[in-house]
């Protein structure tokens, strides 16, 4: 299972052991249920193409995931934060984008795509020093957290500090660690590390309190942040959270660009969702779809959670449309 995986796919809230939020399962079979009994009218066939793209989710199903610094409280200085806040400035969705290509299709190391990105970008320009001093950066087990270690990596060794990254794993591990100060920054993700730091400090069924607006969001994570000794810096525009794909041969045939478009012109028995099993039951995911956009499909293939099985049923028309993140290199265009 990816350790990225969030909770858009599950209840909100929810956490399990080797995700960065919310575990989803392990990838399921790659069979294809019946037929959904509401489902009515033609739908949408899919699709094959190789050019995957993501439906626009124009009436905000997903909560704000938006990459920000996290930082052990003791550590957080203004030069400190000021250095992290600079990888937020430059960093939009379309570069993320591309980063997580150069380091899983191009098969750049992390630490080389974000040397590339940092020059291309003039990340260190301006970079004001700090008091300087050992910093260690935790990531977790994938490849987006590695290269945004290391994007922090060369921010704050501009700003005077001498700084390792370290690959911790999955939250459950590296957020004791920024806490007790044994790691002092790690890239996060504010809508799940605000559900993460709820639920824990209130149990797995506390009132939600991230939002898909980047401002309720982070309100609430700092406010979480503080009870345990964690601050955070400015979030980026950039996002990686629970995207629905289709092919661009898909949405050229049906002239769909949104997940509204998507529900008006698709909704009927050939339309085939395809994603993890647990999909089916978790509120931001089929049900989401159901309730906010009014989408009903014909069927559900049971797949992985953004990964090669549901990229692949994409490309060769055996689903419609496919649950997969929102940063994903698949998205890159060129």
């Amino acid at each position: 299972m990816r350790a990225r995986t969030r909770l858009a796919i599950g209840a909100v809230g929810v956490v399990a052991g080797a995700a960065l939020l919310t575990g989803c399962g392990d990838a399921g079979s790659s069979g294809t249920d019946a037929p959904q009994q509401s489902a009515s009218g033609a739908g949408c066939a899919p699709v094959k193409g190789e050019q995957l793209i993501a439906l626009q989710d124009d009436k905000k199903l997903q909560n704000s995931d938006n990459i920000i610094p996290a930082v052990n409280s003791k550590a957080a200085n203004p030069q400190l934060i000021a250095a992290l806040d600079k990888v937020s400035a430059v960093l939009d969705t379309p570069k993320l984008i591309q980063l997580n290509k150069a380091v899983n299709d191009d098969r750049k190391t992390p630490k080389v795509a974000a040397e590339e990105f940092a020059s291309a970008n003039n990340l260190t320009a301006g970079i004001a020093k700090g008091p300087g001093g050992d910093i260690t950066v935790g990531a977790g087990n994938f490849a987006e957290s590695q290269i945004l270690g290391e994007l922090y990596r060369i921010a704050l060794t501009a700003a005077g500090y001498q700084v390792k990254v370290q690959q911790i794993g999955n939250r459950e591990l590296y957020e004791p660690a920024l806490e007790k100060g044994e790691v002092q920054v790690v890239p996060e993700y504010a809508a799940t590390m605000a559900e993460f730091l709820n639920t824990k400090a209130n149990g797995p069924s506390a009132q939600p309190v991230s939002s898909p607006d980047i401002n309720t969001t982070v309100t609430a994570l700092k406010a979480e942040g503080d009870k345990v000794g964690i601050t955070f810096g400015a979030p980026a525009a950039a996002q990686d959270q629970n995207a629905f794909a289709v092919t661009q041969a898909f949405a050229d045939k049906y002239g769909v660009r949104t997940l509204s478009e998507l529900a008006a012109k698709c909704s009927g028995s050939a339309t085939v969702l395809g994603g993890p099993p647990e999909c089916q039951q978790r509120p931001f995911c089929k049900p989401g779809l159901e309730k906010t956009y009014g989408l009903s499909v014909g069927s559900f293939s049971s797949l992985d959670q953004g990964g090669p099985l549901t990229k692949s049923a994409l490309r060769d028309g055996s689903i419609s449309v496919g649950l997969i993140f929102s940063s994903d290199g698949a998205f890159a265009t060129s």
